[in-house]
């Protein structure tokens, strides 16, 4: 399926010393395949260029001599983080999904009518007890008692509702739980999981290297053919957390697959928390929670895509990426918050820093469970 291609404006305010230099604009336009809109109306005082970004071009726009380097200006983490959590005002378009008494879901009043047809598999209840603002919830019909028969029955509709309602079916199952590590009441299609509006988990990994005093991160570039965000900056290694694997055994596995790096180093990475949010586009209501890890390589290391989802590699100071973060919309977006997660864990961000507990809250801003 070919990507829609939109322009992501990148705004790099020119400054002298602390304070902005009044109408001073340079804007560059790169094309991505995403959905994003531009953070901000470009400039009628901007020089546009379209092209699809290059290291160079990120290199370039990090640079503290370019721009002044304010990794504590917290103004351009914030509006990262607002880009994740959009929507919510639309929240009363959605009817809960219930499975045996438990909301394990949000599915959109519209897509909804598309599942009236499969009598067999979904139905539709009259009652408000779980929050239905349209006076109704959606369940699996009684017929279908175990996870397994659940399963297939949904398989089946998501498969039947194809590409035009359901794009990039990549045939990887996600449990559908109430919380983190209860029993799943069955499993789904990975691609269907914000159609649903289902908990979805993953892990993403910071992978960085201390050379000479300073931190590096390795930052990834996601493959043009990837059905999400293709093209765009990306951690060193982030997946999504499947049904049936723990999650330090994901970390190892996605090492492996996507940076190359054997067990024997990825073993080391430390769980660091997680961070959380919640996106509503159209039809699509994501709920997810990312754990977090860091891994500290060695300096010789150097990083080898395996299973074709990454581009290239570059490793770039820890500061220099915190400016690529605040000043453009390239990063994938949810890979934002863990880079700032990581910038508050390793003291680039402090409590000196005017709106630091709400950032440091805002991490949080989905359904934490």
């Amino acid at each position: 399926m070919a990507c829609n291609i939109n322009i992501i404006h990148l705004h790099l305010f020119h400054r002298t010393s602390s304070r902005a230099i009044s109408g001073t604009t340079l804007t560059t336009t790169f094309r991505l395949g995403t959905t994003q809109n531009a953070l901000r109306k470009p400039s009628s005082r901007s020089l546009s260029t379209s092209a699809t970004f290059t290291w160079d071009d990120v290199l370039r726009i990090s640079e503290p001599k370019s721009v002044s380097d304010e990794v504590t200006d917290l103004s351009g983490y914030f509006e990262k983080i607002k880009m994740c959590n959009r929507g919510s005002e639309m929240r009363f378009e959605f009817m809960p999904f219930v499975i045996e008494d438990q909301i394990v879901g949000y599915i959109h009043n519209e897509f909804a009518e598309n599942l009236r047809k499969f009598q067999n598999v979904f139905k539709f209840l009259p009652d408000n007890s779980n929050g239905g603002c349209h006076g109704g919830r959606v369940t699996l019909h009684s017929s279908l008692k175990t996870p397994e028969e659940r399963t297939r029955a949904v398989g089946e509709v998501v498969k039947s509702l194809g590409k035009p309602l359901i794009p990039g079916i990549r045939n990887e199952l996600f449990p559908v739980i109430s919380s983190f590590g209860a029993s799943p009441f069955f499993s789904l299609e990975r691609a269907a999981a914000p159609y649903f509006g289902i908990k979805v988990y993953g892990v993403h990994m910071n992978g960085y290297v201390e050379k000479e005093g300073q931190k590096f991160l390795w930052v990834g570039k996601r493959s043009q053919g990837k059905s999400t965000f293709p093209g765009m900056l990306d951690h060193l290694v982030a997946g999504g957390l499947p049904h049936g694997i723990a999650c330090g055994e994901n970390v190892v596995k996605e090492c492996e697959e996507e940076a190359g790096i054997p067990r024997s180093i990825s073993s080391s990475a430390i769980a660091v928390g997680a961070v959380s949010y919640m996106d509503i586009d159209k039809y699509r209501y994501k709920r997810d929670v990312l754990f977090c890890y860091d891994l500290k390589l060695p300096e010789s290391f150097i990083p080898k895509n395996e299973d074709g989802e990454v581009e290239s590699f570059k490793l770039i100071p820890v500061t220099h990426v915190a400016n690529v973060i605040r000043r453009t919309s390239i990063f994938k977006p949810n890979c934002c918050l863990v880079i700032i997660n990581f910038l508050f864990r390793h003291g680039y961000i402090r409590p000196e820093n005017y709106g630091y507990l709400d950032l440091l809250q805002s991490l949080r801003s989905g359904d934490y469970s």
